[in-house]
């Protein structure tokens, strides 16, 4: 049976890159939008284009530069908004205008001063706008992780009438558990008349480290697009994680859910990102996190150089990592040294094992890791006779 194909809105150029200290120049957007492109990442959200004469220009060459992805712009539910992301996308092969408008009670109360009818109405004439300059139209109701169902299908029913193609359902704050989430989307997708002529979008923030599972939860539903970060990057904790979200749906094929990335590229894509926007990637990032495939504990280090599959789920080779590390550390075992003593040239017996392992541990005690150079150092030590190390 064929899967189901998870379309990835990538926002790294957009969400992303609002985290402070991550501004990007024209050039370093360019080369990241390049790469997504070729990842397989179906649409690129590039910029807020009113948001500064930069944005624009960076949104505008982007438009130019992609070859297969769709290029998005964000706008409010403004007219000037949705005038300047038009002309910033007019270069694109596939361009795509995000609109919308906050739709939860505190949303609707405290930042527009107004009332749910004519947040409804805010929101079609935005959808009717963007619809006379693009054909794909994307609608996002702000907060919907914290807006009444009703309410919530009342406007997404509104929208779809008015021609929006998507409608993304943001989790804003990172509030929603994910069984909430999950059943959010399936409730629009069991109350909103004309849902099959959209698809539903998850947009989760990570405020609670929860955005990766709430999107899953969110596919599972029906939702059939994953608005990301690569590495998680984004406003507050974060985005939803690409790398994540990619694997988990390969990993899991009973979910019959897949996308269209080239995951051998991720760990690559994911250094990029890193380099350009000065945010160092966590070590215990899941995916691509520099720990992801390390093992320092001696019996995960035995069962890793037994079989992999007993402590590793991904091959690392499918994100784009050449191998497993097998990290030397005080608990580290016997088979751990021999395995790194063999890649630097030493064959050990395991009577030689044995005498080189007690010299290790006393460097291990004091080291925080054993690297390479050390072993060379810990053999000489040991006093073994070299000329039996066949």
């Amino acid at each position: 049976m064929s899967k189901d194909i998870v379309q990835i809105f990538d926002t790294t150029l957009r969400d992303g890159e609002q985290v402070p200290g991550c501004k990007l120049d024209r050039e370093q957007k360019l080369v990241i939008a390049e790469r997504l492109d070729s990842l397989g990442v179906n649409i690129i959200e590039a910029g807020f284009p009113v948001s500064s004469p930069g944005d624009f220009q960076s949104v505008e060459a982007i438009a130019k530069l992609v070859k297969n992805a769709t290029v998005c712009g964000l706008t409010r539910a403004v007219k000037n908004d949705i005038e300047v992301a038009a002309e910033a996308l007019k270069h694109a092969k596939i361009p795509r205008i995000h609109t919308g408008i906050g739709t939860s009670d505190s949303h609707i109360k405290h930042k527009f001063n107004s009332n749910r009818d004519a947040i409804i109405e805010r929101a079609v004439a935005a959808v009717s706008y963007a619809k006379t300059f693009v054909e794909d139209v994307e609608f996002y109701a702000e907060d919907a992780g914290r807006t009444d169902n009703e309410f919530l299908a009342r406007v997404c029913e509104a929208v779809v009438k008015a021609g929006a193609t998507v409608l993304n359902i943001p989790d804003t704050t990172g509030y929603c558990l994910p069984d909430e989430y999950g059943a959010k989307i399936k409730y629009l997708r069991e109350n909103v008349k004309g849902i099959d002529k959209a698809t539903l979008s998850c947009h989760c923030h990570n405020d609670l480290g929860l955005a990766t599972a709430n999107s899953i939860a969110g596919v599972i539903n029906g939702a059939r697009q994953i608005e990301c970060t690569i590495n998680g990057i984004g406003e507050r904790a974060g985005n939803t994680s690409l790398e994540e979200v990619v694997m988990i749906m390969r990993q899991h094929p009973g979910l019959n859910l897949d996308t269209t990335i080239n995951s051998k590229l991720l760990y690559d894509t994911s250094l990029m990102v890193s380099r350009k926007m000065g945010m160092m990637v966590q070590p215990n990032k899941a995916i691509v996190g520099a720990n992801a495939f390390a093992h320092s504990s001696g019996i995960h280090q035995d069962g890793v150089i037994k079989n992999r599959e007993t402590y590793e789920i991904i091959d690392p080779a499918d994100v784009g990592v050449t191998e497993s590390s097998i990290v030397l550390t005080a608990r580290s075992g016997r088979a751990a040294l021999a395995y790194r003593a063999k890649i630097v040239g030493y064959e050990l017996t395991k009577t030689q094992l044995d005498q080189v392992y007690q010299e290790f541990l006393k460097y291990a005690d004091v080291k925080k890791e054993v690297k390479d150079d050390d072993i060379h150092q810990i053999i000489e030590t040991s006093k073994i006779d070299l000329q039996s190390i066949s």
